[in-house]
């Protein structure tokens, strides 16, 4: 991607998700940690809206952090699971994670990922959704998930890319790296579109 090459291009996060996808991609990228508390948004925003929101909070966090904006590019992301009207964010604990994996058993939830791709001559945000469906998940089934793969950082306390995704997923539709945490092709659509190859 030698269009890329001019731009410094920031992923702002430690998502080790985040940083594999880009770097399967070819990117060429710094990795910057967007310390935002992530609990902490407008009590009237829609909640779908919330992952774009702490998507543009946490890029404008490091865009501002940095000396040299000039062809400056921060890439942030924040992803959620939701069912039922309520966010499914990282559980704080194995209680909770046993809880939100024994809710989603059996059921179709959405993942939205919001991501803001923020430069000092655009500012680009986009919500992307995918439907997710569960098979019935047993407890066994979820304490063995929760042993082998800790779930604390992740939105819905799984990730698709482990034994979740290979066993216990019965369907998707969308986009598969945005329920990993960075929707790689609107990713890139947005790239092609801002900056010219």
């Amino acid at each position: 991607m030698e269009w890329l090459k001019p731009y410094n291009i920031i992923l702002a996060s430690q998502s080790p998700r985040r940083l594999e996808l880009m770097r399967q991609a070819g990117f060429q990228f710094e990795v910057r940690v967007a310390d935002i508390d992530e609990e902490n948004y407008p009590a009237d925003l829609e909640i779908t809206a919330v992952p774009g929101y702490l998507a543009s909070q946490k890029a404008q966090k490091i865009f501002n952090q940095e000396p040299d904006q000039e062809r400056l590019v921060v890439i942030a992301a924040d992803s959620l699971v939701f069912l039922g009207g309520r966010i499914f964010s990282k559980p704080l604990n194995r209680p909770e994670a046993e809880w939100m994996l024994r809710t989603l058993g059996g059921k179709t939830h959405l993942v939205i990922t919001g991501l803001c791709v923020l430069s000092d001559s655009f500012s680009e945000i986009r919500s992307v959704e995918t439907w997710v469906e569960f098979n019935p998940i047993t407890d066994d089934e979820i304490h063995y998930y929760i042993n082998h793969f800790p779930p604390y950082d992740k939105a819905g306390a799984y990730g698709i890319q482990d034994w979740i995704g290979l066993c216990a997923v019965k369907g998707i539709q969308g986009s598969y790296t945005n329920i990993m945490g960075l929707p790689m092709e609107t990713l890139y659509s947005v790239l092609k579109e801002k900056i010219k190859p």
